[in-house]
C-alpha cells in the first residue's frame, strides 16, 4: 500500500492531499480537536462529517512537534526533503519543518488492511499477510494470472481495492518473492513494475545492496568495506569467498539473492514467533524519580500483550523486556517459565524480575515487553516435550540490582 497511513488521513482530510504530511507523535484526541475548532470557528457547525472543511493552516506542524516519537510514515511530498519512516520527529522537523503532523489512527487502519486483503483474497485466494499494509500473492493459478506477465491481474487488484477502499497501491510482480518486493519499490506510487529472469541485469543488478530485503545497514556496510556497493557487484563476488566472510548461512544466502533466485513459496498461514509491544517516552524516565509512571507504562505494555495474545488466541513461555537507555544503548533480558500464559498479572511479574537484572541507575527512552516460544492452547504437551520440566537460566545472568527494587517494590 502507498504510504498507507498518511493515504488513510487523506481519506478523512483531502484538502490535504499534495501537501507534505508525517504520521506519528502522540494520541488522537478527537474531541479537543472540535472544541478547537467550535472556538477558532463558533458560526459553523464542526463534527465527524465536517472534517473536510477544515482549513489547512488549523492542522499542526512538524516544526512545532516536542518530543521523542519517530515517523511511522510520510506522504511522497515529504519524502522529497528527505524526511522516511522510523525517523526521528525532532530530526525530521529540521528536513520539513512546515510538514503537517497527524497521530496515527490505529482502529481506522486495521480496518483498511482487513478490507483491501479481503478485497485481494476474492480475487487471488493463495496470499501471505506481511503486516498492515504488504502481502505476497501468488499469481500462478489465477485465470488470467499470467496475461501480460501479470500486469492484467496487477491491474484488476489495484482498481478493486481502489473501489472498495479509496486507496492505491503498488505492485511488483516476478517469479519469486525476492525480486517482487523490490519491484514493488520501482514504481510508487500506484504503480506496476515486472521484472522477468531476463531483466536481472538490467533492473536488479544496479540497485544498491540495501534494496535486498535482508540486507540491513551492518552487513550493507560491511559488503561496502569491500568495495561492493550494488547488487551486481555482489553477484560477481565467489560463493565461497562470500561464505567465507559472511558465513555459511548468511554468505550463500547473499549469493543466492545477488542472482535473484529465491524458492520460498507463498505462505498463507503462518504462526507469529512471538508477541511485543514497546513505548518511546516523551521525556527520559529515572528509575527513581518516575518510579509510578515507569511502572504503570510497564504494566500497561504487559496488559496489551496478553490482550493481543488473548485475541489471536496464543499463550507464550518466554517473556522478556527491551529497555533503550538516555545514550541509545539497548539491553534485553528473558526467563523461560514452565506453563505457558497468556495471563497479564503473570507477563507482569516475570517482566519485573527480567527487568531486576537490569543496572537502572542510567534514565531510559524506551521500555518494551515480549512474550515468545508460543502455542496454541490444547498443544501445549508438544512443546513442553521440547523442554526439561525446570525452567531454565536466563540467557544474560545478571545480578539484582536495588535501584530496580526502588521501581519494583512489589517483586522483592
Amino acid at each position: 500500500m502507498d504510504a498507507f497511513y498518511a493515504s488513510v488521513e487523506l481519506l478523512r482530510y483531502p484538502q490535504l492531499k499534495g501537501l507534505p504530511m508525517v504520521i506519528g507523535g502522540g494520541r488522537r484526541r478527537e474531541a479537543e480537536m472540535f472544541e478547537r475548532l467550535r472556538q477558532a470557528w463558533p458560526e459553523r457547525e464542526w463534527g465527524p462529517a465536517t472534517l473536510d472543511r477544515i482549513p489547512v493552516d488549523f492542522f499542526p506542524r512538524l516544526k512545532d512537534y516536542v518530543g521523542r516519537g519517530v515517523a511511522t510514515t510520510a506522504t511522497y511530498a515529504a519524502r522529497q526533503f528527505g524526511v522516511g519512516s522510523a525517523m526521528g520527529l525532532m530530526k525530521a522537523a529540521k528536513l520539513c519543518p512546515d510538514a503537517i503532523l497527524l497521530p496515527v489512527d490505529f482502529e481506522e487502519v486495521k480496518r483498511l488492511s482487513r478490507l483491501f486483503k479481503q478485497t485481494i483474497l476474492e480475487i487471488a485466494p493463495v496470499m501471505q499477510d506481511r503486516g498492515v499494509d504488504e502481502v505476497y500473492i501468488d499469481f500462478t493459478d489465477v485465470p488470467g494470472g499470467q496475461r501480460e506477465g501479470g500486469r492484467v491481474l496487477a491491474r484488476l487488484i489495484q482498481k478493486s481495492i481502489f473501489q472498495v477502499t479509496g486507496l492505491t497501491c503498488s505492485i511488483g510482480v516476478a517469479p519469486n518473492k525476492l525480486l517482487a518486493k523490490m519491484a514493488s519499490e520501482f514504481n510508487k506510487p500506484n504503480g506496476i513494475s515486472i521484472v522477468q529472469p531476463e531483466d536481472l541485469q538490467s533492473l536488479i543488478w544496479p540497485l544498491p545492496c540495501r534494496k535486498i530485503n535482508g540486507v540491513g545497514p551492518k552487513a550493507d556496510a560491511k559488503l561496502q568495506s569491500h568495495g561492493i556497493h550494488t547488487i551486481g557487484e555482489l553477484a560477481a563476488r565467489e560463493k565461497h569467498w562470500l561464505v567465507e566472510t559472511f558465513g555459511k548461512s548468511y554468505g550463500a544466502w547473499l549469493h543466492e539473492s545477488a542472482w535473484g533466485r529465491d524458492d520460498r513459496p507463498v505462505e498463507t498461514e503462518s504462526e507469529p514467533v512471538s508477541m511485543s509491544r514497546e513505548t518511546t517516552f516523551d521525556r527520559d524516565l529515572h528509575a527513581v524519580r518516575d518510579r509510578a509512571e515507569a511502572g504503570a507504562v510497564l504494566t500497561r505494555l504487559c496488559e496489551q500483550v496478553a490482550a493481543d495474545l488473548q485475541r489471536k488466541g496464543y499463550t507464550g513461555r518466554t517473556i522478556g523486556i527491551k529497555i533503550t537507555f538516555d545514550n541509545f544503548e539497548k539491553v534485553t533480558r528473558d526467563t523461560t517459565i514452565a506453563v505457558a500464559t497468556a495471563d497479564a498479572a503473570v507477563i507482569r511479574r516475570h517482566a519485573g524480575l527480567c527487568l531486576k537484572r537490569v543496572d537502572l541507575s542510567r534514565r531510559f527512552r524506551l521500555l518494551g515487553v515480549r512474550v515468545g516460544k508460543l502455542v496454541k492452547p490444547g498443544t501445549e504437551g508438544a512443546e513442553a516435550a521440547h523442554y526439561s520440566g525446570a525452567t531454565p537460566p536466563p540467557r544474560h545472568p545478571k545480578a539484582d540490582h536495588e535501584r530496580t527494587d526502588l521501581l519494583f517494590p512489589e517483586l522483592d
